[in-house]
């Protein structure tokens, strides 16, 4: 294992559309560990990506590392589904797991004839597992996230499980400052678009009562460095963006301030609206190259691009904006071998310099 394992970074196993497949995941949770990550996050997406199959997987094969759910759906599993799994992994992992959820898509939700998810919902929610995880036996509970006359996992369980929230928009992230642990920023979030989002949480938190401090805020921040092929790069930065923006673009331009109708030219087109899909997953090259036409450079500029050293220097300013932790998304950690290592050298020059 590297020198010191570093609290304040994490990745995305399976990042993406899930690379080579489920039994990837295994090498990728041991190699993160042994680069020294501190938490790897694990994103549900309905085909070979369920999450709690993943998440036991990386615990089984993990000693040290954080293991995160970044993110699954409340709605999708019982609740006492749910807070079984995550005392399951709580206790397999010797206390590694967060269960971490998020809002989810509304247009696939609505495709797939499920209620969009509410602020109520998450909240409601999250009062519910940690009730269950103290032990608690729940009776006739009529709440937000709907009505159980029973609900119990064990009388003797005294569990201290993390929750964690990926967040968006400004109820999303005053309640994560108010009721979870760890609050999940969005890839592709303007410097001015961190800054407000840390500041929401962190008042929130105080507001409750809430030692900020103790309310960790992760920016994910797309790591893609030049010692990645090009294409590749493209897939990693404009396909991904392009995907975000099929899926949520209006939200997304809205919370960072981007012009509309950028976004309604990139809808329109004609190579976009050929594509039966996500982008990141169904485009080929030469349909990137294209919409790489249509996406301005300044939409992608929050991310970390160039050198290992000039990824280091961008990610570093993302602990300026506020962030107490930075994701490296969108890459596997052989792909962030290199900016791990630049990441670790500055670090010992910082240090280094502090001490004369």
């Amino acid at each position: 294992m590297s020198d010191r394992v570093l609290d304040e970074l994490g990745y995305y196993l399976l990042a993406g559309a899930g690379g080579e497949g489920p039994a990837t995941l295994m090498s990728e949770a041991r190699r993160g560990e042994e680069l020294g990550f501190g938490t790897a996050f694990i994103s549900e997406r309905w085909n070979v990506k369920e999450a709690s199959s993943l998440v036991g997987a990386a615990c089984a094969v993990t000693n040290r590392m954080q293991i995160a759910t970044a993110a699954t759906n409340h709605n999708t599993r019982h609740p006492l589904i749910t807070a079984s799994w995550a005392t399951t992994m709580h206790r397999l992992s010797g206390g590694r797991f967060t269960l971490g959820i998020g809002r989810g898509v509304a247009p696939m939700y609505a495709a797939f004839g499920m209620p969009a998810v509410t602020t109520a919902q998450m909240e409601d929610f999250a009062t519910v597992m940690r009730r269950l995880w103290r032990g608690e036996v729940i009776l006739n509970h009529d709440g937000p996230i709907g009505k159980y006359p029973v609900l119990l996992l064990d009388p003797d369980f005294d569990e201290d499980i993390r929750l964690a929230l990926v967040a968006f928009g400004a109820k999303s992230l005053t309640l994560g400052g108010r009721v979870f642990d760890e609050v999940i920023l969005h890839t592709y979030f303007t410097p001015e678009t961190v800054e407000r989002s840390v500041r929401t949480v962190k008042d929130a938190a105080e507001r409750a009562g809430r030692d900020p401090a103790t309310v960790r805020v992760w920016s994910c921040f797309a790591t893609v460095g030049d010692h990645l092929p090009e294409e590749l790069r493209l897939k990693k930065t404009v396909a991904r963006l392009a995907t975000y923006l099929q899926g949520y673009g209006d939200l997304l331009v809205r919370t960072n301030g981007w012009d509309p109708v950028v976004l309604r030219r990139f809808r329109e087109d004609p190579v976009v609206t050929s594509i039966a899909g996500a982008i990141d997953q169904k485009a080929t090259v030469q349909q990137i190259e294209h919409i790489a036409t249509l996406i301005p450079e300044e939409w992608l500029e929050p991310s970390a691009t160039g050198s290992a050293e000039q990824c280091v220097r961008r990610i570093r300013q993302e602990f300026d904006y506020g962030a107490d932790a930075v994701i490296m998304h969108g890459a596997t950690p052989d792909e962030l071998e290199p900016v791990v290592a630049a990441y670790r050298a500055s670090r010992r020059k910082r240090t280094h310099s502090a001490a004369k």
